[in-house]
């Protein structure tokens, strides 16, 4: 019997996540819920770019999508920009009795030691009073800090250090608060956006490096952070917008979990707006950006993912990875006991939302 999902945030990953819910036999999409005024009203379908009608109409109201019963929501709103009031909308929703699996708030995926305890204690508590559970996950920070990683590691007699690096060119990525408000590109070096302010990148990549200590039984002693920016030598133009000579262009940051004064867990990110710049800095596995995965240890490995699509480049790619995380690990948290869940207690989630050509394939 399929499950009855509602789903929240029709943005960049928001609106794939809802188009495979759409397309899959597994759910039965029970509402839509927007932020945006203009999308009130419109079919699900539409919004998920989608040429389907589902004859489900969205709301602008939280309750109201809660009124149509699910038993899971998909919650793909701001989390980045709004981070009070995401942690406020789940906490609704578990107290309201449903599960949740979704992309913000992105510290919840793995909070302890990350995050103050009474936050993470609101959080459980609404989870205990709906008997319900939550789980946030994402490309990176998300399986490719946690599930990839664990996966060789599993493999190895001995590990020294893991590193995680996403390396990609974004100028196709279109998410204006995303690249300008957040990540601050186009913006003059001496301004210090929101993500590069001192214990941000540690906030936000700093509970998938606890997450990656916890699966390989250590314990960090501390996470610190570094970046490096790069301004763009001419003025050029990308998906989001304009870059003005001058503006950063490329931005290198690196998490790092140490013990005893060594890194032990990094996470990297190397990221471009132009394939030119930084050609000192990493380059990706295929034209415009892969995640790759360093295990130093015995065996050691050197492990390259590269996301395509029929339907997009690289970056749509990625995306379109995160929205299948969070909507096939569905069934699994609907039968988890309540709480905050993460990697390290879902069963492996293997079953794609369609599996198409099946003639052929088997």
């Amino acid at each position: 019997m399929p499950i009855r999902v509602a789903h929240v945030g029709t943005g960049n990953v928001g609106r794939l996540a809802l188009a495979g819910l759409i397309g899959s036999p597994h759910y039965e999409l029970t509402g839509v819920c927007v932020s945006t005024p203009a999308k009130v009203g419109r079919d699900a379908g539409e919004l998920a770019g989608l040429d389907t009608v589902t004859g489900v109409a969205a709301v602008g109201d939280l309750d109201a999508l809660l009124e149509t019963r699910p038993a899971c929501v998909v919650y793909c709103a701001m989390g980045d920009t709004r981070l009070v009031e995401a942690m406020a909308d789940c906490r609704r929703i578990l107290a309201a009795g449903v599960d949740i699996v979704g992309s913000a708030p992105g510290m919840l995926q793995y909070p302890w030691l990350s995050v103050p305890p009474k936050y993470i204690a609101q959080v459980e508590d609404a989870a205990r009073q709906g008997n319900s559970s939550l789980f946030i996950t994402g490309v990176d920070p998300g399986f490719a800090n946690d599930l990839l990683p664990l996966a060789l590691t599993g493999t190895c007699q001995t590990v020294e250090q893991v590193r995680c690096m996403e390396i990609a060119d974004y100028a196709t990525y279109d998410g204006m608060t995303v690249m300008f408000d957040v990540m601050g590109f186009g913006l003059p070096l001496h301004e210090v956006p929101m993500l590069l302010r001192p214990g941000i990148l540690s906030l936000a990549w700093g509970p998938a490096v606890r997450q990656l200590a916890a699966g390989l039984g250590i314990t960090v002693e501390a996470i610190t952070e570094s970046y490096e920016r790069v301004p763009a030598p001419t003025a050029f133009d990308i998906a989001a917008g304009h870059i003005p000579a001058g503006g950063a262009a490329a931005l290198r940051f690196e998490v790092r979990g140490m013990i005893a004064g060594r890194p032990v867990i990094v996470i990297e990110h190397v990221t471009r707006l132009r394939e030119d710049l930084c050609p000192d800095w990493p380059r990706p596995a295929q034209p415009g950006g892969s995640y790759r995965v360093e295990i130093t240890g015995e065996p050691s490995y050197h492990v390259d993912i590269c996301p395509t699509s029929h339907k997009g480049d690289h970056n749509h790619a990625a995306i379109v990875a995160a929205a299948g995380r969070i909507v096939n690990a569905i069934p699994a948290v609907t039968v988890a006991p309540p709480g905050i869940r993460t990697t390290l207690d879902l069963p492996l989630v293997t079953r794609p939302g369609v599996f198409t050509d099946v003639a052929t394939t088997v």
